[in-house]
Order: C-alpha cells, then structure tokens, then sequence
C-alpha cells in the first residue's frame, strides 16, 4: 500500500526553523523599512487571505489531515489482516483457505486504487502556499472529502472481511498453539524410550527389536527439528502425534520386557510340566479302548480308534515347539518364543481334549448302560417343559413352536427303541438325547424372544 513504507505521509510539511533572537533583531529593521513605502504607497504583491478566506484554507487542511488518518488507518488495518491470511495458509491449504487468499488479493486491489486517488488529491493540491485563493481551497476540500470517504468505505469493506476469516484463523491459531507442545512432547518420549531401553540392556536384555524400531524414530526427529516452516504445520502436527505415539509404545514395551522374559519363562516350566503329564496320560488311553471294545458295540469307539496314535504325533509336535521356543528365548528372539509357546499350548489342548474324550466315552456309556431311563426322562423332562411354555396363555400352540417339539418327541421314542437289540449301540442313543434336548432349549429361547418383543411393542 502506498505511503507504508515509512516515508513522511502524503501532504505533510516540514517544521519551519525559528531563527535565533540575534538574528532576528538584525532583519527586522531591514524588513520594516522595506515594506513601509509600499504600504503607504497603498499597493502590493501579496495576496492577503483573511477573514472567510483563511476559513476555507483551515477547512481545506481538516479535510487533508482526515484523509491522512483513514489512510493510515486502513493501512495498518490491511498489514493486520495480511498478517491473519499468512497464519491460516501456513496452517491450512484448503479450498476455504484459497478462497480467502483470492479474496484478500481483490480487496488488496481495491485498497490500491483508493490510495493512489488519496495521494493524487493531497498531491495536486498545496495548501501551503501564499497563492491559494477561496475556490481551489473548497475544491481541494472537496476531493480530500471524497477521498477519505472511499478510504472509510474500503475500510468497511476489510472490517467484514476479516470477520468472516474468523473461524479460520481460530483454527489456525489453535493448530499452531499446539505445534511447540506437540514437538516437545514427542521429542521427551524418544527421550523416555531410549532411557527404558538402556535400562533394560542394563538388566542383560538385548532388546533388538526395540532397538530397531527405536533408530527408526531418527529421521523423523531430524524432520521435527527441520521445523513446520519447511514440512508445514499439519504435517508437522500429524508427525509428532506419530512420532510420541510410536515412542511411547517403544518405552512401555521396554519396561514390559522384564515381566515378558519371566512370563516366558514361566510358561516355558509349565508347558513342559503339562506336556510329561499329558505323555503319561496318553498312554492310558489304548487299556481304555480295549475296555470299549471289550464291552460295547463298535459304533460306540469307532470314531477313537486313532486316539493314542494322534496324541503321540501332538505331543511329539509339542515337544519340538517346545524345544524352538527355549532356543529363541536364549537368544532373545521374544516374538518368535511368545509364538512358539502359543503353539506347544494349542497342541496341548487338542492332545487334552481327545485323550480326555476317551475316558469320558467309557464313563458315560457305563451309566447309560446300567440306566438309561435316568437320560430318558432328562430328554422327556425338556421336552414337557418346552410344550407347557408354548401353551402358556394359549388354546393351541404356534406351529413355529409345536412341530419341533412334536418332531423331538418322535426322535427321542425312536431313540429308547434302539435299546432294545442284544448290542445297543448306546452312544448313538445318548447322542440322539443330547439333540433333543437342544430342540427343546431353542424353542423355548424363541418363544421367550417373542414375548419379548411383543411386550416392547406394547
């Protein structure tokens, strides 16, 4: 903007240098007698301004010094608000954003051009000099009016402008209240995870995993410490949330990684207790299918048969992981013994499961055999519990409710006739009771889920 440069604003003049009183003294008598014959000769070159003329001159120099102020006044807004519009472009890069810039550029043109008719109207007009009669006094107070008023009005026009930036730069202004703190914070994190880090070494433990993940956090110090000035404030702000993130993980794994070697180790003692029992377990298994075999038809075993040999290629497996997971806890690979350890556990389970299922076939076809009223009347017993439910409140049940349990029926006396041959087969009869028990539970759960509903919709 013109006149911002530091320069004497526009129609502004000089003080005038009084002369010492010695001086003085000396040319005023030399001016006295100069001017005396002139005035008694009743004649002169000068034309005197008084009485309304000087009137029009000081009117003329009010209106100048107005239109300076607006001008400084819109000028000082202008650098202002230029100072807003490069804090949100240095923050944000939006649509919004350049939609802003485009408008401050216009209003920046439209505050030239009214500047440039300010300086022309102070510049064409010298209201200094003797010469300066009444009617270019009024003229110049007229374009130093108008002049002013155009100021005043562009000025309006950058108050509302800059109202309207409002939500922006509040954005701005609190993104770039957070960029130091966000710096700061994520540089005492790298601080703080190298710190647990050399604890931990301290301690004997290598942590190389850590340590990697740790001088991969390097470059992006180095970027933090370039500064948002070259990587910009959002991604300034995005990398140190990332960077605190990422550190803090690292420290609070380092300080885990002492009750993670003993957690191991613990698990490493009592896998490998499980395992010697689950061995000698296993081999019981072979006297109790020759027990089944002796005493029940061969659809009660059948499905068994490979009990003891997958239980011994398991185990085998289980003791192979085993041995992994004590090899890479030496060596501190900490992952790779987690894994392996989580393995050995799932082997284990499995060999637990199928070893155990064979002593429970023969327990339980033992009480079915000595009584199988005892699962019968469990069976039946559900079944009734079922139908009375379903009639509850009702003349005739749903037949959403009734054909499952009529079908349950059914299958439960087709069941008990199975027991009548000379080898029953009673694990297929135990099975059969087990299904119609569970038809049983799932139409009362339907049931109960209806009147549920039904009663929130009332």
């Amino acid at each position: 903007m013109a006149a911002s440069d530091g320069r004497t604003p526009p129609g502004g003049s000089a003080t005038p240098r009084i002369p010492s009183t010695f001086g003085l003294a000396l040319a005023l008598p030399l001016l006295v007698g100069a001017l005396l014959p002139q005035a008694f000769a009743g004649g002169g070159t000068r034309r005197w301004f008084g009485g309304r003329g000087e009137g029009q001159r000081a009117e003329a120099q009010a209106a100048k010094d107005a239109a300076a102020a607006a001008f400084y006044e819109l000028d000082t807004a202008q650098r202002g608000l230029r100072i807003s519009i490069e804090t949100i472009t240095a923050v944000d890069s939006s649509p919004e954003t350049r939609r802003a810039v485009e408008g401050f550029e216009a209003l920046g043109r439209r505050i030239d051009e009214v500047s440039h008719a300010y300086i022309s109207a102070v510049d064409a007009h010298d209201l200094d000099r003797d010469e300066l009669d009444a009617a270019t006094a009024n003229r110049a107070r007229g374009e130093l009016n108008h002049a002013k008023e155009e100021l005043d009005r562009v000025k309006g026009e950058l108050d509302r402008f800059e109202e309207g930036l409002t939500p922006l730069l509040d954005r701005a202004e609190t993104q770039l209240a957070r960029l130091a703190p966000a710096v700061e914070r994520a540089r005492q994190a790298l601080r703080g995870a190298s710190a647990a880090l050399d604890a931990v070494r301290e301690g004997g433990l290598r942590a190389d995993d850590l340590a990697l993940r740790l001088a991969q956090l390097g470059p992006e110090l180095t970027r933090l410490n370039e500064g948002a000035g070259r990587h910009g404030v959002p991604e300034t702000l995005q990398r140190a949330d990332r960077v605190l993130r990422d550190a803090e993980a690292v420290r609070a794994e380092a300080e885990r990684l002492p009750q993670r070697a003993a957690e191991i180790d613990r698990r490493l003692v009592s896998l490998r207790t499980r395992t010697e029992a689950l061995t000698t377990r296993a081999g019981g298994v072979e006297p109790v299918l020759s027990e089944l075999r002796r005493r029940f038809s061969a659809a009660c075993w059948q499905d068994l048969q490979h009990v003891p040999e997958q239980a011994a290629g398991t185990l085998r497996q289980a003791e192979e992981r085993l041995a992994e997971a004590v090899k890479a806890r030496e060596e501190q690979r900490w992952p790779d013994a987690t894994s392996r350890l989580s393995t050995v556990r799932a082997l284990l389970d499995s060999t637990d499961e199928a070893v155990s299922a064979a002593g429970e076939r023969l327990r339980r076809l033992d009480a079915v055999a000595k009584d199988p009223k005892t699962e019968t009347d469990r069976a039946r017993f559900a079944v009734r519990d079922a139908q009375r439910l379903a009639m509850d409140g009702r003349s005739t049940p749903d037949p959403r409710h009734a054909r499952p349990l009529d079908e349950a029926v059914a299958r439960l006396d087709r069941a008990v006739g199975t027991l009548e041959g000379r080898h029953p087969d009673y694990w297929h009869f135990l099975t059969e009771l087990e299904g119609v028990r569970a038809t049983a539970a799932r139409v009362v759960e339907q049931i109960r889920e209806d009147r549920g509903a039904t009663a929130a919709g009332h």
